[in-house]
């Protein structure tokens, strides 16, 4: 299927909403992220998510609505799949780096491709299980598609800097999940996030380890 004419549009209005400012470059930037993303899609089954507009908000404007509480020099995201929610922020945050880890290589020789045809030198790829990730050490660990927070913090917990965060996005409240948190790790912050276009909820857990 073909990017919606409208995408530009949809990305600018969703972008003000969300009070990012994001120029004319980025904006094209996005766009031509999504088309290949369709294109390479037909292929190599990169996502279950084939219509462009449910792509533009379940994708694009998810990924972007973290952007505005984001202020780490160096990130992981881990598990990140086509690249979500790593590109989208290194299209709209290019002062910082972003490292975007995935086991698939089908989806990280999808994430190099893009992020040298966009031009986008503050990404870096690994193809490699995150236990098996040695180094750097970072800032924050951010996820949008583990299967649980539990997971995510006891295998990427050695690549998180002293003082570090992860920021784990959730379809919810995520309550449960708060309650099983290990005793090693404190809530910070619960973020409810609102997703131009998506009647959905969505929110952002900010954790961080209980003696930092």
């Amino acid at each position: 299927m073909h990017t919606p004419k409208n995408a530009k549009a949809v990305l600018s209005s969703g972008a003000k909403e969300l009070a990012l400012d994001l120029n004319e470059h980025q904006l094209d930037q996005l766009v031509l992220l999504q088309q290949e993303l369709l294109k390479w899609n037909h292929t190599f089954n990169l996502t279950a998510i084939t219509d462009p507009l449910e792509s533009l908000k379940l994708h694009f404007l998810d990924s972007l609505a973290i952007a505005p509480l984001w202020r780490f020099e160096k990130t992981l995201d881990v598990g990140t799949g086509a690249g979500f929610p790593g590109l989208p922020l290194a299209i709209a945050l290019p002062q910082y780096r972003f490292h975007l880890l995935d086991s698939n290589g089908k989806k990280t020789r999808f994430i190099r491709q893009q992020a040298h045809q966009l031009g986008l030198s503050n990404i870096t790829v690994h193809h490699s299980r995150v236990e098996l990730l040695k180094k750097p050490l970072f800032d924050c660990v951010v996820s949008r598609a583990f299967a649980s927070v539990n997971d995510m913090l006891e295998l990427s917990a050695h690549l998180l800097k002293p003082g570090g965060r992860w920021m784990a996005m959730k379809g919810a409240m995520a309550a449960e999940e708060i309650e099983q948190l290990p005793a090693t790790t404190r809530l910070l912050q619960c973020h409810l996030l609102s997703v131009p276009g998506l009647n959905a909820e969505r929110c952002l857990l900010e954790l961080g380890r209980r003696n930092d």
